[in-house]
């Protein structure tokens, strides 16, 4: 077989390149000197840097299907790491039949779990789901490399397992700097009640000094009731929508920013993880106003870089504390968020560790390519 195009391909059926997770890795693999491309929805420009990025169009949930079919048959890579759980089977196959190939599955939720928080995961659908979610997962144990993103990620056991957590990096991130002369909040992420939306609005909305950023793409079925608040609240010229933004645009809005949001709402998938988010609000010097989430809590708690509430009642009431008379405690909040990130960020980057494994199983494609061609010329 000819030597790959590329050292990796990272392919996604769902996600759009954009997606934060997908620019960390990409950034740590061209960091170990690998030649990469990427196949997923979304724009050129939000392409991570230094990559070549090949377009796929979604055209709806059935056609979705498809596309993991064929998708892993495109990939121009040694190695091939999925971004999605419904394109495991298609990229064993391509792994099978293509010698010296590698495959590394990105299991960065606990799927079973997550299908809890989506409105359409219920009755017959939700039942075929978690069990496609459950095969999916048994399938990912015979990669070559299993990633997940968190100890609680299943699967426990599988052939080379390897937990990279949702860790800044940091070259995507602002330096850390003065505030703004007005109150802003910032929120990073999927845009949807379940997450807190509803809740941050009307949280700026009774905090009236405070300015709100939201970045990210919103969810089909709440977009409707969005409108409707931004058509009839006082406080929509307070708050700006973004849409969907590439990381480093995205947290270029951390500069200068007050606070970080992460209202998410308590479900079995949020109650055992914690937020990428939480963990870059705090990188970037930012207390963090927090649901009371187990582990988010927990987190927020031990830094001692913000507040946890528990409706939008609360958030306002700490808003307006931390820009009146509670500034010296917001002072001292900041200073823990950035006491946080230079202990607890200066050790080796997991992204790091992620693309050394990758970088390892190219180098033991190509070796196991020239064995092979070595017998074929002796034979």
């Amino acid at each position: 077989m000819a030597r790959a195009s590329f050292d990796v391909t990272l392919l996604s059926s769902g996600h759009d390149v954009a997606d934060a997770r997908l620019h960390r890795h990409c950034a740590a693999l061209r960091r170990a000197g690998l030649r990469v491309e990427v196949i997923a929805k979304g724009r050129a420009e939000d392409a991570p840097a230094e990559t070549e990025f090949r377009s796929i169009r979604p055209k709806g949930f059935a056609a979705r299907g498809v596309k993991a079919l064929t998708l892993p048959g495109k990939a121009r890579g040694t190695v091939l790491v999925t971004m999605d759980p419904d394109l495991i089977p298609a990229a064993r196959s391509k792994r099978l039949f293509s010698h010296g190939r590698r495959l590394a599955v990105d299991l960065h939720e606990d799927y079973v779990a997550l299908l809890d928080d989506r409105a359409w995961a219920k009755g017959a659908a939700g039942k075929v789901a978690k069990v496609w979610a459950r095969s999916a997962i048994a399938l990912s144990r015979g990669a070559d490399l299993t990633v997940v993103a968190d100890q609680h990620v299943p699967p426990a056991a599988a052939a080379r397992r390897l937990v990279v957590r949702n860790l800044p990096d940091m070259t995507l991130l602002p330096e850390r700097g003065a505030l703004d002369g007005i109150p802003r909040a910032l929120y990073v992420g999927d845009v949807r009640e379940s997450r807190g939306l509803f809740t941050m609005l009307e949280a700026v909305e009774q905090a009236p000094e405070w300015r709100l950023d939201v970045v990210g793409p919103v969810a089909a079925r709440d977009r409707e009731r969005l409108e409707a608040w931004l058509a009839a609240s006082p406080a929509a010229e307070r708050i700006t929508m973004h849409g969907r933004m590439p990381p480093a645009a995205a947290w270029a809005l951390a500069r200068g920013a007050w606070v970080g949001m992460s209202l998410l709402h308590s479900t079995p998938a949020f109650e055992s993880a914690i937020p990428s988010k939480i963990y870059e609000y705090l990188a970037c010097g930012m207390p963090v106003l927090s649901s009371p989430i187990r582990r988010a809590a927990e987190l927020v708690e031990k830094a001692g870089a913000g507040a946890i509430v528990a409706d939008s009642a609360a958030a306002a009431a700490q808003l307006r504390a931390w820009s009146g008379e509670s500034r010296a405690e917001f002072q001292l909040m900041r200073k823990a968020a950035n006491e946080w990130a230079e202990r607890d960020l200066g050790a080796v980057n997991p992204h790091d560790l992620f693309a050394r494994a990758v970088a390892d199983l190219v180098a033991g494609a190509r070796g196991s390519k020239a064995a092979m061609a070595v017998v074929a010329r002796t034979q």
